[in-house]
């Protein structure tokens, strides 16, 4: 197994945002929202209560855009620490006219001002590779989530070689600019093990097997709060 090698926690550079903005995560993002609503069971004409979702480290906010239009009755605050990528999201988000819908704040994930319990549900794709020790993430997003809420985190997948980064970025990045799969390319080497995030689950009272590997390049937890 390669070598965790942590990147910068923050992508605060007004390059930085484009690029990553720039690149094509759509098919990701589509599957992201997709596994979501199926975890919570909701279907398009569902009548259900108002979902508060703190989405952490929303980045350019292009998960909650999705979100937003596929489940009318949710209101998403999304959560990070780059103002860039924040200035990004505002745009995206006021493009989408989505802007009373999904809101944002500059937040460390790691320590926040919400009440226990504040939020229906937490969800966050792809910043735990960012942060040097996630837990302190995980536990932060568990007390967030109300008593029957849920957790949805996916994540990349450390992988074993680095002849298996290098394909990863091939095949997924391939026709990225070269900084585009740069930054690819380090982000698997910073992501976690399949072992390692479900020690830190377990951890927390949730059972390990909630983490499951979902794609050649994912993890994914989902898992419900105890009342």
């Amino acid at each position: 197994m390669l070598e965790r090698i942590l990147e910068p926690e923050v992508m605060d550079t007004p390059q930085e945002a484009m690029i990553y903005d720039e690149m094509d995560h759509g098919e990701v993002n589509e599957a992201f929202v997709n596994d979501l609503i199926a975890f919570l069971g909701i279907e398009p004409d569902m009548e259900a209560k108002m979902i508060d979702i703190f989405d952490i480290g929303t980045g350019t906010a292009r998960i909650p855009i999705l979100l937003a239009d596929r489940i009318p009755q949710c209101r998403i605050m999304g959560a990070d620490a780059s103002v860039s990528m924040l200035d990004v999201a505002r745009i995206n988000i006021d493009i989408a006219c989505l802007l009373e819908r999904v809101q944002l704040a500059r937040i460390d994930a790691k320590q926040t001002d919400y009440e226990d319990g504040y939020f229906t549900g937490v969800m966050s794709n792809s910043i735990i590779h960012h942060i040097p020790e996630p837990i302190a993430v995980l536990q932060e997003s568990v007390r967030l989530a109300e008593p029957g809420g849920w957790l949805f985190f996916r994540d990349l997948l450390r992988p074993e070689s680095n002849e298996q980064v290098e394909q990863l970025v091939k095949t997924y990045c391939g026709k990225e600019p070269e900084s585009a799969q740069k930054m690819f390319g380090e982000s698997l080497q910073a992501s976690l093990s399949l072992s390692e995030i479900r020690e830190m689950v377990s951890s927390l009272g949730f059972d390990p097997e909630s983490v499951q590997q979902t794609s050649d390049r994912h993890w994914t937890w989902a898992a419900r709060k105890p009342e």
